[in-house]
Formats: C-alpha cells, sequence, structure tokens
C-alpha cells in the first residue's frame, strides 16, 4: 500500500476563478441565465459545462491564451513539490475538464500530477466533452463521480487527503481521511456534519500537514 495522496479540485480551489465563468464573460454572456437555471437544479453540472464550452468560437490558441489567464493561487506549485517531496501523490479531481487543467499543469511545469476530469477535446472551435458512461467513475449529474475516486484512491493509500470548495466536493469530503475547505463547502459540510479544516490558501494547508509531520519541514 502507498503511503499518501493529497487530492485537490481545480475550480474556485487550485484556480482563483472558475473557468467557465471567464468563458461566459467574455464569449456567452447568455450563460449567465444558464448559471441561474443550474444552481436552483433545472439543468445537470454536465450540461451546463457542456453548453458553455460549446459556445465559445474561438480558435484554438485564443482558447489556450484564455486557460493561461486563469489565476491560481500562486503557493500550489511549491505546495505540489512539497507533497512529492515528503513521499505523497499529487491528483487533481474536477467535474470540470481536463482540457484546461493540462494546459495549466504545463505553464506551471507541474511534474507527475494525474488529472481525473472529464475528457474535453478542442473541435469546432469549442471545447467538447467525451463522457464515456462506461468508466468505472461515470457520474450522471457531474460526468465524474468524486465520491467513488476517493474511496478508490483510499484501497491505494494509506492516507488521502482532500481540498475543495463547492457541492461536488462535499461527496467525496465524507470518505477522505482529513478535507480542507474553502467557500460554500465549508457550510456544506458543517450541515452535513463532516468535519474539515478551513483554508484560504495552500500554504494554509502546507503548515497543518508539516505540523502533523505527513510533510517534511523545510
Amino acid at each position: 500500500m502507498k503511503k499518501w495522496a493529497f487530492v485537490s479540485d481545480f475550480d474556485g480551489t487550485i484556480s482563483k476563478k472558475d473557468f467557465y465563468w471567464i468563458v461566459i464573460e467574455r464569449y456567452f454572456p447568455e450563460g449567465k441565465e444558464l448559471y441561474k437555471e443550474w444552481k436552483n437544479g433545472s439543468i445537470k453540472d454536465i450540461d451546463f459545462l457542456s453548453t458553455v464550452f460549446g459556445a465559445i468560437h474561438q480558435e484554438e490558441d485564443q482558447i489556450i491564451r484564455d486557460v493561461h489567464g486563469i489565476p491560481i493561487d500562486e503557493y500550489v506549485p511549491p505546495f505540489v513539490k512539497a507533497v512529492q517531496q515528503s513521499g505523497g501523490d499529487f491528483y487533481i479531481l474536477s467535474a470540470g475538464t481536463d482540457y484546461y487543467i493540462k494546459h495549466i499543469i504545463e505553464k506551471y511545469k507541474l511534474e507527475n500530477v494525474v488529472v481525473l476530469s472529464n475528457e474535453g477535446v478542442f473541435k469546432d472551435k469549442n471545447i467538447q466533452l467525451n463522457i464515456n458512461k462506461e468508466d468505472w467513475k461515470y457520474s450522471e449529474r457531474y460526468g465524474i463521480d468524486k465520491a467513488i475516486v476517493i474511496q478508490k484512491l483510499k484501497e491505494e493509500y494509506e492516507k488521502v487527503y482532500f481540498a475543495g470548495d463547492s457541492e461536488p466536493d462535499s461527496h467525496p469530503a465524507a470518505f477522505a481521511d482529513i478535507t480542507f475547505a474553502r467557500d460554500v463547502l465549508k457550510d456544506l459540510l458543517t450541515e452535513k456534519n463532516i468535519d474539515f479544516i478551513p483554508f484560504e490558501s495552500f500554504r494554509e494547508i502546507e503548515a497543518q500537514l508539516t505540523k502533523n509531520g505527513q510533510i517534511s519541514a523545510k
């Protein structure tokens, strides 16, 4: 059994802004109304994202420039290295798409990071989601079932830590050894009686994991 893994959501956790908002603000103003429908439960997460990412209508080099403009927590790259240097594996677990996450990993030169997300490809000037209903981690609502992923990782690692910020992250949080939560996830976990450690920056997470001996002190 492997020692430990740190699993992080991407949008709103590693990034400071969800990529779908960047698309809505630049290319798809109608998405603001669609966002309201999604939040009130009228449409599924995966249908909301498919519609938004199908309304970009730009050449791929422009989309990549937009992706590179996603603001991230600047402490994520050193945190990833600290995890790996202390014997941990780093995963990004996202109900968005691996298309933009992989470009961010490349931009910040993050190595040996495993991305578990919905497959996205550039097609017809948009990002198309390829959802495989036969995949072991398939979810009808999110495309990817984060809770199943964490449960599977728990079979492989002695300790699994998780960080997230929103509703899809409330499900895997029930299975992680320790969950770090920010934004609305804090309220959701409080309502569900699931323990968590609040955070604003990955610097705080590193301090906590150093304190409990999981990350080697510098």
